[in-house]
């Protein structure tokens, strides 16, 4: 049953990529038009953006991850939001050094940017889309580019994640917690949270491209063309925006995928809510100002690397 499993997710991905790819006959047309220097400046800007935003944000997102997997510090659960930050920053860092901050970092690396590359090339993909068959709906072909880039790279991201958070919080090694994924990449085990996954990078991320173009747009007409402020300041909306939504699921895909027994989504939620005393948004929204502090930077990081990168590809 579990080899069929797998065999059925491998099944999946080859049709969504053939899909990708072109399966009609307008969308060919389409294909045929998209250069191959404008797919590899999409996929070579895409690539430094993720790597640029795993680099400078890796600590967060292990303390984040603690948090979320319900890996509470004795005596900083009483205090404020940035005690327990910091509490878990010593917990993390005392026995292994300041090293500890980044770990999981190294399949993050590795994934990321090309993560990174099929969320961007989405984005270019849906704007060259936009200008040539679909003019007067431009933001609506980046919202569908972006649904489908999420949905894409969640079966990346999935097995990925479940290394690093693996070894984020159980304190496995790279070695370690990438072999057990990759022993049982046709396994249930290893896509442990997928559900999770494409729920939390699907719809949220069109939203993400969405609103960072129609941010783009309104500060082009009203505010400034600087090169630097405006994917500064429309990254930093878009995350709020589409973590706003997503959040929820991406607190669900951690606590799965930290779990030594398998748990359901609304399983998990049920749990969060619980641990919470019945407050809904409190349980379902745990840990998002940090996810914040982390995304909205990453995201300012992600968007003006992509763009500078673009342009400077673009103009050699």
């Amino acid at each position: 049953k579990n080899v069929r499993l797998g065999k059925y997710i491998w099944h999946i991905i080859g049709k969504l990529l053939d899909a990708t790819i072109c399966t009609r006959t307008t969308y060919h047309r389409f294909l045929c038009k998209m250069t191959l220097s404008d797919a590899w400046v999409d996929f070579v800007a895409g690539w430094c953006s993720g790597a640029a935003s795993v680099l400078a944000l890796q600590p967060l997102d292990t303390i984040l991850t603690r948090w979320q997997a319900g890996l509470v510090v004795e005596g900083a659960g009483g205090g404020s939001s940035a005690a327990f930050v910091r509490s878990m920053a010593g917990s993390v860092t005392e026995s292994a050094g300041l090293v500890a901050l980044w770990r999981g970092s190294s399949p993050m690396i590795g994934a990321v940017p090309i993560q990174n590359s099929l969320l961007m090339g989405g984005y270019g993909v849906g704007q060259k889309y936009s200008e040539n068959y679909a003019p007067n709906h431009r933001i609506a072909a980046v919202f569908v580019g972006g649904c489908t880039g999420g949905v894409l790279q969640s079966f990346l991201m999935s097995p990925v994640e479940l290394v690093k958070i693996s070894q984020q919080c159980a304190g496995k090694s790279l070695t370690a917690a990438s072999g057990e994924v990759v022993g049982n990449i046709y396994h249930s085990t290893a896509w442990r949270g997928l559900g999770a996954t494409l729920l939390r990078d699907g719809i949220p991320h069109g939203i993400w491209f969405a609103a960072y173009e129609v941010c783009k747009e309104r500060l082009h007409a009203h505010v400034t063309e600087d090169p630097i402020i405006v994917p500064l300041t429309s990254g930093a909306i878009a995350a709020t925006v589409a973590w706003g939504v997503g959040y929820p699921a991406d607190l669900i895909k951690t606590r799965i995928q930290a779990s030594d027994k398998p748990l359901s989504i609304i399983d998990t939620a049920r749990l969060l809510v619980r641990e919470s005393e019945g407050r809904v948004i409190a349980g379902l929204y745990r840990g998002f100002g940090l996810k914040l502090v982390r995304s909205v930077p990453a995201s300012m990081i992600g968007f003006t690397a992509y763009e500078l990168v673009k342009s400077s590809l673009e103009g050699m």
